[in-house]
C-alpha cells in the first residue's frame, strides 16, 4: 500500500475513531497508527499478513474494539492487556497457542473471539474477566475442559469442532451461562457432567457431532428442562424469520401495483 493512501485512512481515522484496513496484504502494525492514541475507539487490520502485534498496542488506552482476524499472529504481547476500555477482541483464523499471563486484567472486555487458532486448553485467564458475556474458542486444538471453568462469567461458550473429551464438572457451577456449544468433538455421554441438564443455568446445549446419539441423552435427568428451553429458542427464530417473510411478500404485492 502506498504512502498517500495510509496517510488518507490515518486522516479519516482522526476524525472518526475507527482505523480499517482489511485485505490489504500488510505485514506489519502500522507504526504510524501510534500518531493516534488518543483518537482511536476501534482498529480492524483483518485478512492481512501481520505476524507481530508490536508492544505500542498497549498505548492505545481508549481503544474499544481491536480486530486481527485472518493474519499470521502466533502469540500476543503483555501490553496488550493494558487496554483497559477493550470491550470486544477478535482474533479468529491466527495461529496463537496461549494467551499472554496478564490476560485477565481485560477488565472491560465483554467479546472474545478466538476461533481457528491451535489453543490446546481452555484459557485459565479467562476467569479473571468479569464482564465477558461471550466466549468463541471453536475450532482449536483443546482435548479438555479444565475445573477453572467454573469461574467463567461468559454468558455463551463456544467449543465447538475441537478435540475434546473430557469436560471438568464444574462447568455447571458458571454462574452465568445460558448458551453451551460443544458440537463435533470427540465426547462419550459418560465424559458429559449430568449436572449441565440438571443442576446448571445452561438453556441452550449443543453437542451434536459427538461419540453418542442424541436419543441416549433423552434418558438423562434434566434433559426436559434443557429440551423445552432450546424447543421455544428455536420456535422463536422460525417465527421471526416466518414473519420476515410474511412482511417481504406484502411489500412485493404493493410494489407490483
Amino acid at each position: 500500500m502506498g504512502n498517500s493512501a495510509l496517510k488518507a485512512h490515518l486522516e479519516t481515522a482522526q476524525k472518526t475513531g475507527v482505523f480499517q484496513l482489511t485485505g490489504k496484504g500488510l505485514t506489519e502494525f502500522p507504526e504510524d497508527l501510534q500518531k493516534l492514541t488518543s483518537n482511536l475507539r476501534t482498529i480492524d487490520l483483518s485478512n492481512n499478513k501481520i505476524e507481530l502485534l508490536p508492544p505500542l498496542i498497549g498505548k492505545f488506552s481508549f481503544l474499544k474494539s481491536l480486530a486481527l482476524n485472518n493474519n499470521k499472529l502466533t502469540a500476543l504481547p503483555e501490553e496488550l492487556c493494558k487496554l483497559k476500555k477493550l470491550e470486544t477482541l477478535h482474533l479468529n483464523g491466527n495461529h496463537l497457542r496461549q494467551l499472554p499471563a496478564a490476560f485477565g486484567q481485560l477488565s472491560a472486555l465483554k467479546t472474545l473471539s478466538l476461533s481457528g487458532n491451535q489453543l490446546r486448553t481452555v484459557p485459565t485467564q479467562l476467569s479473571g474477566l468479569r464482564h465477558l458475556d461471550v466466549v468463541d474458542l471453536s475450532k482449536n486444538q483443546i482435548q479438555n475442559v479444565p475445573d477453572t471453568v467454573g469461574e467463567l462469567q461468559a454468558i455463551e461458550l463456544n467449543l465447538n469442532q475441537n478435540q475434546i473429551s473430557q469436560i471438568s464438572v464444574q462447568i455447571s457451577h458458571c454462574p452465568r451461562l445460558k448458551v453451551l456449544r460443544l458440537e463435533e468433538n470427540c465426547l462419550e455421554l459418560s465424559m458429559l457432567p449430568q449436572s449441565i441438564l440438571s443442576d446448571s443455568q445452561i438453556s441452550l446445549l449443543a453437542v451434536e457431532g459427538n461419540l453418542f446419539e442424541i436419543k441416549k441423552l433423552r434418558e438423562l435427568e434434566g434433559y426436559d428442562k434443557v429440551c423445552v428451553l432450546v424447543f421455544f429458542f428455536f420456535s422463536f427464530l422460525y417465527l421471526k424469520k416466518l414473519l420476515v417473510k410474511s412482511l417481504l411478500r406484502v411489500l412485493s404485492i404493493y410494489a407490483d401495483e
